[in-house]
C-alpha cells in the first residue's frame, strides 16, 4: 500500500458510502471512471447541492476506488452491507495516509491492549505526535486538527467501527468476512486487516 504525504484534506470530506457504492456498481456495469465523471457532470448522480460539491465527491470517491485493484468490485458487490462499509473504510485508509495511521496507531492499539474505546485526548495525543514527526502537520492550526478529529470520528462511526459516544467512543471490533480478508491479504493490504481487527 502506497504511503502518501500527510494531508488535512479530510476536513472537507465525508465517508460517502452510498456514493462509493454507486461508483463501484457503475464500474461493475463496465463504465470507466472517466465515463462516470462525465455522467456525474451531466446528471449529478450523487445528488450534490452544488456543482463544486458534486465534483469534490466524484474526485474523492474515484480517488478512493482507484487505490484498490479493480478485482475488488465483484467481492464488494457480493458482500453484505457491513462488509461493504469496511471495504469503503479501507479505501479511505489507502487514500489518506494520516487517517490510516490514526486507525493503525490509535484504534488498533486500543483493541490490542483490550481497552476497547478511545477518547478525544487520544486524538489530541496522536496529532501532537504527528506534529513532532512531520513539518507539514506542525503548521496546522488547532482548529484544523479539531475538525480532522471530528471527521475521523464520524467516518469510523459511519463505517460501523465505533458507537457515537460523546466524550469516549466505544470500538465495535468487526468480524471480517473471510473472502474480504483474503482479498486484502492477496493485495498487499495486510496492514489494513491488522488495523481493523486489532492484531499485532
Amino acid at each position: 500500500m502506497e504511503r502518501k504525504s500527510y494531508s488535512a484534506g479530510a476536513v472537507k470530506m465525508s465517508f460517502w458510502f452510498m456514493e462509493f457504492r454507486k461508483v463501484v456498481s457503475l464500474l461493475a456495469e463496465g463504465k470507466s471512471l472517466d465515463e462516470i465523471k462525465e455522467l456525474n457532470k451531466e446528471q449529478n448522480i450523487f445528488g450534490a447541492p452544488t456543482t463544486l460539491r458534486s465534483e469534490q465527491i466524484y474526485s474523492t470517491v474515484a480517488g478512493r476506488v482507484h487505490t484498490l485493484d479493480e478485482s475488488f468490485c465483484s467481492v464488494f458487490l457480493e458482500s453484505d452491507v457491513a462488509s461493504q462499509k469496511l471495504f469503503a473504510l479501507v479505501a479511505v485508509m489507502a487514500y489518506d495516509t494520516l487517517f490510516f495511521d490514526f486507525v493503525y496507531e490509535v484504534v488498533r492499539e486500543k483493541m490490542i491492549i483490550g481497552s476497547n474505546s478511545f477518547a478525544d485526548s487520544d486524538i489530541r495525543i496522536f496529532f501532537k505526535d504527528k506534529q513532532l514527526q512531520d513539518e507539514k502537520v506542525a503548521k496546522w492550526t488547532d482548529a484544523t486538527l479539531n475538525r480532522l478529529g471530528r471527521c475521523y470520528k464520524t467516518m469510523l462511526f459511519e463505517a460501523g467501527l465505533t458507537d457515537k459516544g460523546k466524550d469516549e467512543r466505544k470500538i465495535l471490533k468487526p468480524i471480517l468476512d473471510p473472502v474480504m480478508q483474503r482479498w486484502l491479504e492477496d493485495h498487499d493490504m495486510e496492514a489494513c486487516v491488522r488495523a481493523l481487527i486489532g492484531v499485532r
